[in-house]
């Protein structure tokens, strides 16, 4: 049985091919006993800018009988080392129930990704619906029409697509979940053309350059293995009839998802009606009509905690001085990233926090419809450019400002409507110092930003929630006091940043990953409210995919 040894300690300077030799010393062996060995896990250290060094976590095969390893591992605590459990990939059977349709999947994000794949490597076939377009167009329509023209199409753009969202995001991979699907996921993506590196980082990375690819590779598995994904189909209404609990396993089902209305191409003008399989609704979180539909129908909303901020960009430079100090430009060390937290800065006591910060990256346009702008952030697979930038956001509780689910979506927008007028409808991004923006000054000079289509110098506290800039305030200054330039005339903050989470949650079962009180429609992903990322979205995906083939035989 493997071994698991945790924490071995290499200096920035150590090559990597003295583990061998650290992990035989830790197990009390010859350098000669150890088989076979593989890193698990890397992480760089850098809480001491005067001891910044690497932490392993390794596996090793001794070549020595069972029982003398038996012996040895007695000796050793669990943090020093311990023996690696086979683990056998979860499986799910196949159930008996009969489906009117095949299994149907609205959106081609992380989560409707992975479902679709789930079911198409079971012989399940879905149906996938993605609104925008495929890569190929979907990418022409953004760095020419939108970039360089100002022409935004709101069927193709960051957030519709092939790969939805998750295609020109940053491709930070880190989640918290804890799940054996994590690594299937990473598996996954790196099968599709992600770094090997995303197996072993502790912070694992792909970038917006390499996602594109990965996600039309996967998309053309899905396709081989009999399922159908149909680009610019958009599913803007639904038929619900009561036909009781049925076969669905949960006594509170009282009406069934029996058709869906799409548009499309080929379709006609008025779309048509379509008798719908077991659906999966992984539409993200900016699909709005989407959202306000199901609202329509009787679908059951909640709302729920949402952040929103700016985003704040600085010079990478000054970033890696700040983390790395004198070893700053190392060559072992790659571009610095940050993780900070401004405590008990907001009006009720909450916190402000980065939010996606993204080293050597872009601040991109989050917006999916015309006369708005929304922020995020991205970076490329080496995060080389030159500056650096995160999201900066508070935690809104709905209760506290009265907010139903739909007036949560409403409330986001406004500021997102304000952000496009100030700007006079440019698509620029509005921009101001942080030095000025504490002071209430009216920036001027060379606007340099990385977002894509400029930006435009103006009031950033007119165009944020007064609860956000009175957090601001207190956290800039809190902050520079810790990182020195952190709110100086180069920090450059854009606005809004709306987009860090869904205001609502689609109610659905615990045990079927149902609808609450609707048999047939699953939802599921960021954008039912039920994940937060790449990586907690696909397997909120597959885990919905599982519970459909639990369910139902698999389609003749």
């Amino acid at each position: 049985m493997p071994i698991l040894i945790r924490n071995i300690r290499l200096g920035l300077d150590d090559p990597e091919d003295r583990i061998p030799a650290l992990a035989a010393r830790r197990l009390g062996v010859t350098v000669a006993t150890i088989r076979s060995y593989a890193v698990v896990r890397r992480s760089l250290d850098a809480r001491k800018k005067s001891d910044i060094h690497f932490t392993y976590h390794v596996e090793v095969a001794l070549d020595e009988p069972r029982r003398t390893e038996r012996r040895r591992m007695r000796k050793l605590t669990k943090q020093q080392a311990e023996w690696i459990e086979p683990h056998t990939p979860h499986v799910p059977r196949s159930g008996d129930g009969q489906s009117p349709a095949r299994p149907m999947i609205v959106g081609l994000g992380p989560a409707g990704m992975f479902a679709a794949l789930r079911l198409s490597q079971l012989g399940y076939r879905p149906i996938v619906f993605e609104r925008g377009r495929e890569l190929h167009r979907r990418n022409a329509d953004i760095t020419k029409r939108f970039y360089r023209e100002g022409q935004f199409d709101p069927a193709s753009n960051l957030l519709f697509g092939e790969g939805g969202a998750g295609t020109y995001s940053d491709g930070k991979l880190y989640t918290r979940v804890r799940d054996p699907l994590v690594h299937m996921v990473l598996e996954t993506l790196y099968q599709h053309g992600g770094n090997p590196d995303i197996l072993v980082d502790a912070r694992p990375h792909i970038g917006s350059d390499r996602l594109p690819s990965i996600c039309s590779s996967i998309r053309r598995k899905i396709e081989l293995l009999g399922g159908e994904v149909c680009f610019e189909h958009c599913v803007d209404d639904i038929r619900l009839t009561a036909d009781g609990p049925g076969d669905s396993g949960s006594p509170d089902a009282a009406r069934r998802l029996a058709e869906l209305h799409v548009t499309g191409p080929g379709i006609g003008s008025e779309g048509k009606w379509m008798t719908a399989g077991p659906t999966i609704f992984a539409i993200g979180h900016s699909a709005r009509d989407t959202i306000r539909m199901l609202d329509k129908r009787g679908v059951q909303l909640a709302s729920k905690p949402f952040q929103i901020g700016v985003r704040i960009e600085h010079s990478q430079s000054l970033v890696d001085r700040w983390q790395y100090g004198a070893l700053a430009g190392h060559p072992r060390l790659g571009p610095a990233e940050y993780h900070l937290v401004a405590r008990d800065v907001a009006s009720d006591h909450g916190n402000m926090f980065s939010f996606c910060m993204c080293p050597g990256g872009t601040i991109l346009p989050g917006h999916h419809a015309p006369g708005l702008i929304a922020t995020n952030g991205g970076s490329r697979s080496d995060r080389s450019g030159p500056f650096a930038n995160s999201g900066l956001v508070i935690t809104m509780d709905p209760g506290a400002t009265n907010l139903n689910p739909v007036e949560g979506l409403a409330y986001q927008e406004r500021w997102e409507r304000l952000a496009f007028q100030a700007t006079d409808g440019s698509y620029r991004v509005p921009a101001q110092r942080a030095a000025d923006y504490l002071v209430d000054r009216l920036s001027d000079g060379q606007l340099d930003t990385s977002y894509p289509l400029g930006g435009e110098w103006s009031d950033i506290r007119g165009l944020i929630p007064e609860q956000v800039s009175s957090a601001l305030d207190r956290a800039l200054v809190m902050l520079d006091e810790k990182l020195p330039g952190f709110a100086g005339a180069e920090a450059i903050i854009t606005a809004p940043e709306t987009r860090a989470s869904s205001p609502i949650r689609i109610l659905r079962d615990q045990n079927t990953r149902q609808a609450v009180g609707i048999e047939n429609l699953y939802p599921t992903g960021e954008g039912a409210g039920y994940a937060g990322g790449i990586v907690s979205s696909a397997i909120d995906g597959i885990v919905g995919a599982d519970k459909i083939i639990e369910r139902f035989a698999r389609p003749s």
